[in-house]
């Protein structure tokens, strides 16, 4: 037997079906000639010819001289005789100075059931059941987006219904919310109930602080109607005093009266509801208080609105809001003059412009007439007379850019030439209505 020594060497290193071979090409001997030196598998000596004679017919001995002369290993893939599997094979070349050995390490691919040495790659079990996986998870994942888009989708919808007034008795945790969401829902139900909570307590602390100071300005003022009664009419410096008095107290009512309306307005932002508001109406409601104010001064209104405009928002936030630009045009608008009101509306948004015929704003200071406590008109002296306007605490228009920009919208003042202001609120629209 053909090295049996070498053999059972070999033999150490063949496990998993993997075949050794080991093979001489001398390097005097004839071209494509080999001897077979040694088989980690026991060859009979009747079955060497037929190995050799096997290799010789797939080409694999003109293969291997092809190896040894450049030096470099090879991989062959071929069909035993009869096609009952293949041989995989592993050809790595050693030159000497006796000639290139050649070691063959071979395998049938039915020895390596579970790899892909003779398929493509996506046909193997693992790849097949790896992208089986890949898909079940996707599918799983996208089951798990499409509950929780539908479940945060829901969720938006009672936000909006609850926001909007249209649920108003009920909370977040008895609209079906998803189960993942209950403790979310639980934390809205209690954020809104902090909410109207904090509504309410400002509402009432307006009232109770405007009746506290209300209470002593009023008998102050009846006490000094028995003052001015009992003063000399020739005692100038003593009637000059009370109207200093008078005058201080009319600018107090006017602060305690202003501080109650900026507490009413600050709860409607927190607790009214939003809704569908036709804003031409708002417009009418208002300008109608107007009319007998109007008719006094002398001063035409002329309204161009756009019928179906609508807007999301609260009647009592848009209504202090126009009325008070209306105010503030009418009190600089000259006898005989006009204030103009238009409302347009294009596909997102709506434009709502109060044009005045008053001397309008110094360019330097028109920027601030939408600050706190700003304010343009004069402020009544001693020696004013009657007719002199009263005190203002210059919060009107900043209540109108607080609530317009509640509800998304801006707020701009703008000259007119040759005289005159504009006011110029925009809003976003409302297209579709849930």
């Amino acid at each position: 037997m053909p090295g049996s020594e070498l053999g059972e060497q070999l033999a150490k290193y063949d496990s998993d079906g993997t075949k050794l071979q080991l093979m001489l090409k001398p390097a005097k001997g004839a071209v494509g000639h080999f001897y077979y030196v040694a088989s980690s598998s026991p060859v009979q000596a009747d079955q060497i010819n037929a190995e050799l004679t096997s290799l010789d017919e797939h080409g694999i001995l003109d293969r291997l001289s092809k190896s040894c002369d450049a030096d470099a290993p090879i991989d062959v893939q071929y069909q035993r005789p009869g096609g009952t599997d293949k041989i995989m094979s592993s050809l790595v070349p050693l030159r000497t100075r006796w000639g290139c050995w050649i070691l063959v390490s071979s395998h049938t691919t039915a020895e390596f059931l579970y790899t892909a040495v003779d398929r493509p790659l996506w046909r193997t079990p693992e790849t097949k059941i790896a992208v089986s996986f890949y898909i079940a998870a996707a599918l799983i994942v996208m089951l798990v987006v499409a509950g929780v888009t539908r479940s945060l989708g829901h969720f938006r919808r009672v936000a909006a219904d609850i926001r909007q007034g249209r649920t108003r008795h009920l909370s977040f945790a008895s609209q079906d919310i998803a189960p993942e969401l209950g403790s979310v829902a639980a934390d809205f139900d209690a954020l809104a109930t902090d909410l109207q909570n904090v509504a309410r307590d400002i509402r009432q602390s307006a009232e109770d602080n405007a009746h506290s100071f209300k209470a002593p300005v009023a008998t102050v003022e009846a006490s000094l109607e028995m003052v001015r009664r009992s003063l000399p009419a020739d005692d100038a410096r003593a009637l000059r005093a009370l109207e200093i008095i008078v005058g201080s107290i009319d600018r107090l009512k006017a602060l305690i009266s202003a501080s109650q309306q900026l507490d009413n307005v600050t709860a409607d932002l927190i607790e009214a509801p939003r809704q569908r508001i036709e804003l031409a109406q708002v417009v009418k409601d208002v300008a109608g208080r107007f009319q007998d104010v109007l008719a006094e001064r002398r001063i035409k209104l002329v309204q161009n609105l756009e019928d179906k405009v609508s807007v999301v928002g609260s009647t009592q936030v848009l209504d202090v809001a126009f009325e008070n630009i209306l105010d503030n045009a009418i009190s600089f608008s000259p006898e005989n003059g006009v204030i103009t009101v238009s409302l347009t509306k294009s596909s997102q948004v709506c434009e709502l412009k109060i044009d005045d015929q008053g001397p309008g704003i110094d360019p330097k200071k028109i920027d601030c007439i939408f600050d706190r406590y700003f304010s343009l008109r004069p402020v009544p002296q001693c020696d004013d007379d009657d007719d002199a306007p009263l005190p203002h605490a210059g919060l009107g228009l900043w209540i109108v850019r607080r609530n317009i920009e509640a509800l998304r919208g801006t707020v701009t003042a703008a000259n007119l030439k040759p005289t005159g202001l504009q006011i110029r609120i925009v809003l976003p629209t409302i297209r579709k209505w849930h």
